[in-house]
């Protein structure tokens, strides 16, 4: 019997199961896929995110991969511009775009390092419970036999059609439809930090990642979905010469080095994070629209916090359940400000207030530090907006009306 089995080996899924297991917990470890392979991703990790990887002893790993660091951010909403990067967290002051096939195989291999049991091609096809208490898991393995594997703790990281949160019976609240689609690719020798353009509801996201490429991800409002999924090419380039042209001649001056990626399925939700015997961390447990690139962030933060509080319950200093309930509890309050904030974010129309925010600032070089710090998740939105910043934004706002 294994004290946790983590269904899905990306992220959310590996980092749990390499915290549980160097704790000294025996860990199952499931995945569909094998590793390394690709996954959709738009990328982007936050400062705050990269000090954790540095804590857990894999930065210098991530850095040896060819990942470049990103320490410059470069922001257009509507006409206001500002350049600077979030200050620094436990000294780490870069953020990174690691390709999934590195950053989740990374994570799998310090798992696997740490004592926990990867299965590859390994289906998970049900929950298996006593009474109403998870128990275990039934999964066909890659020679099609099915298997019946119990521990105290089932953890679902297997996206946002976990079957885990399924079969759970998680429910969904502060659901939200569809608000845009996404095309993204790579590009070959351009030059580029981390920059963002949104303008007239066109959002792009620049990432420079491993092999010299830089990703460029561009959303449109989900209405337009057909459109611009039937001539992808001509509606991407349009997009970057309608919200960015200086950045549309670099790409022209650069070479495609992949095929277009996307999808008009970007679902807004919660799941309730946990329950008897089971817990659900990234994807699994809630899913916002990725205009943000909030998503590696946050599911690196939830399986420390999901790992940080079943450690001492799974070593007896607490029962496993009031553990998991505590986990569902912390994490909406953690996630809920963030997902509203990302809701507004991705009407792609910059609030008013919000641009007049980043007028006043845009000629304090502490203060844009401080507001990519803000979207870093390095402080909260009341430390960010002090008295003083909020009455000079009003007073640019009453100018306005």
């Amino acid at each position: 019997m294994y004290d946790a089995i983590v269904v899905g080996a990306r992220v959310a899924g590996a980092t749990s199961a390499m915290l549980l297991a160097r704790a000294g917990h025996r860990v199952l470890l499931l995945d569909r896929a094998t590793f390394p392979s690709d996954t959709m991703s738009t990328h982007y990790v936050h400062q705050p995110a990269i000090a954790r990887l540095a804590r857990w002893g894999l930065l210098d790993r991530l850095a040896a991969t060819g990942c470049p660091p990103l320490d410059v951010a470069r922001w257009t909403l509507q006409d206001v511009s500002i350049t600077g990067c979030a200050p620094a967290v436990d000294g780490i002051r870069t953020a990174y775009g690691p390709r999934r096939y590195v950053l989740d195989h990374l994570l799998v291999n310090a798992a696997t390092e740490a004592g926990a049991e990867l299965r590859e091609r390994a289906n998970v096809t049900g929950l298996v419970r006593d009474g109403d208490r998870v128990t275990g898991v039934r999964v066909k393995g890659a020679d099609g036999r099915e298997t019946t594997e119990r521990a105290r703790v089932v953890i679902g990281a297997d996206g946002i059609d976990s079957l885990v949160a399924r079969e759970a019976g998680a429910r969904r609240y502060e659901e939200a439809p569809t608000l845009n689609c996404l095309y993204y690719t790579y590009w070959n020798g351009l030059k580029a930090d981390y920059e963002v353009y949104v303008r007239d509801r066109r959002a792009i996201g620049v990432v420079p990642t491993h092999d010299d490429n830089v990703m460029i991800g561009i959303q449109w409002p989900r209405a337009m979905f057909d459109s611009v999924r039937g001539d992808i090419e001509s509606s991407y380039m349009q997009a970057l010469e309608d919200t960015a042209p200086e950045l549309a001649q670099r790409v022209r001056e650069s070479e495609r080095a992949a095929r277009f990626t996307g999808t008009g399925r970007l679902p807004n939700f919660f799941r309730r994070a946990s329950g008897t015997g089971w817990a659900l961390v990234g994807d699994s447990g809630f899913h916002k629209d990725p205009v943000g690139a909030f998503g590696i962030s946050d599911a690196l933060r939830h399986a420390d916090l999901l790992a940080g509080l079943l450690n001492p319950a799974l070593g007896g200093e607490r029962p496993v359940d009031e553990a998991l309930a505590d986990f569902a509890e912390q994490r909406d309050e953690d996630a809920m400000p963030e997902y509203f904030f990302n809701l507004q974010a991705a009407q792609l129309e910059p609030m008013p207030e919000l641009l007049n925010v980043l007028r006043v600032i845009q000629d304090d070089q502490d203060q844009i530090d401080r507001f990519f710090g803000l979207i870093a998740g390095s402080y909260t939105w009341d430390v960010f907006f002090t008295p003083d910043l909020i009455e000079r934004a009003a007073a640019l706002t009453a100018q306005d009306t």
